[in-house]
């Protein structure tokens, strides 16, 4: 498998496992005390739907800009797992997600820019 198609498979996996962790987090493992569960859901990954289609399509310049969306989620889990030990888990994978989503993603919208170019020519 060569470097693009790694990449590429790697951001996604990394998308689908942060959404995944996040429904899981604030449905089922720590509710909100304080706000409805849905307003949370729509603020937490109501952005990350954002990018889906042009992940979902290989698209590079989706992939650069997703990078600079995920940042809020990797600053939201070093956050959590600074204030609240009791989600400190949580919020750790949620860091990870983010950072293999960012290498990876990053390391497609590079390559596979590079790529169409070269076919442009």
């Amino acid at each position: 498998m060569n470097l693009i198609r790694f990449s590429r498979a790697t951001t996604l996996f990394a998308w689908f496992a942060l959404f995944i962790l996040l429904l899981l987090w604030n449905i089922l493992l720590a509710p909100s005390q304080h706000f409805p569960v849905a307003l949370v859901l729509l603020v937490m990954v109501g952005p990350l739907l954002l990018p889906l289609r042009g992940l979902l399509h290989g698209k590079p310049y989706t992939h650069a800009w997703a990078s600079f969306l995920i940042m809020l989620y990797f600053a939201h889990g070093v956050q959590e797992a600074w204030v609240n030990p009791g989600e400190r888990l949580y919020a750790l994978l949620e860091v990870l997600f983010s950072v293999i989503f960012y290498s990876a993603a990053i390391t497609y919208a590079r390559l596979r820019g590079r790529q169409l170019k070269q076919e442009d020519l």
